[in-house]
């Protein structure tokens, strides 16, 4: 079996790899893209040093990312819930606060296969809302079926021994948005962790 930091050092170079394509593709192809590659030259190095600090200093990138999606990109993304204009590859998830026992709503990627919904926890157990959903696995979910968003009752489940990698091509395959959201995990990410969510009513 892959050890943990096997996979740290896999999940790391998928995903600079795969963004520093998408960097340099935009560049090629965006006709209003600065002339000069001194931009995707430097996203490039930024990308670049992803891969060290995700090995050597996973506590470091964790806090950083935690503080960006904290303030930026989750308030974002569940403003774009509420005026009803989401990208397909994103969904809500909603837990209950082992210690307040308030609701949190946190944006997850979108892993809904049938009556299965799979979610790929970028920082493990770290993540505040996977110790939520370990204390108290009765979960929502809002996402997008058709032209409408639902809500959707759920019971949660760690996986701590499935390979998070191969689950993300499984999830991923077909569904371009999905592709980009699994990029944008193992490049942020620093210990990726399989929940599996199985679905009840529409509530």
């Amino acid at each position: 079996m892959e050890t943990r930091h096997a996979a740290r050092i896999r999940m790391a170079l998928t995903g600079t790899t795969a963004s520093v394509a998408l960097v340099w593709i935009w560049w090629i192809l965006d006709p209003s893209a600065p002339a000069s590659p001194l931009v995707p030259g430097i996203a490039t190095l930024v990308l670049a040093a992803n891969i060290p600090l995700t090995v050597a200093r996973p506590d470091v990138k964790r806090a950083l990312v935690a503080a960006i999606q904290r303030f930026a990109l989750n308030p974002m993304i569940r403003l774009m819930f509420r005026i009803g204009f989401v990208p397909f590859g994103y969904a809500l998830l909603e837990t209950t606060g082992r210690r307040t026992g308030r609701t949190h709503v946190v944006p997850v990627g979108n892993g809904l296969e049938g009556d299965v919904f799979w979610i790929i926890a970028e920082h493990g157990y770290r993540a505040g809302y996977v110790n939520n959903l370990i204390a108290q696995p009765k979960v929502r979910l809002k996402f997008r079926r058709g032209l409408r968003f639902e809500w959707h009752e759920g019971l949660a489940e760690v996986l701590p021994e499935a390979d998070a990698l191969q689950r993300q091509r499984t999830i991923s395959r077909r569904h371009p948005l999905r592709i980009l959201n699994a990029i944008v995990v193992r490049t942020l990410g620093t210990d990726l962790l399989v929940i599996r969510v199985a679905l009840s009513e529409r509530v």
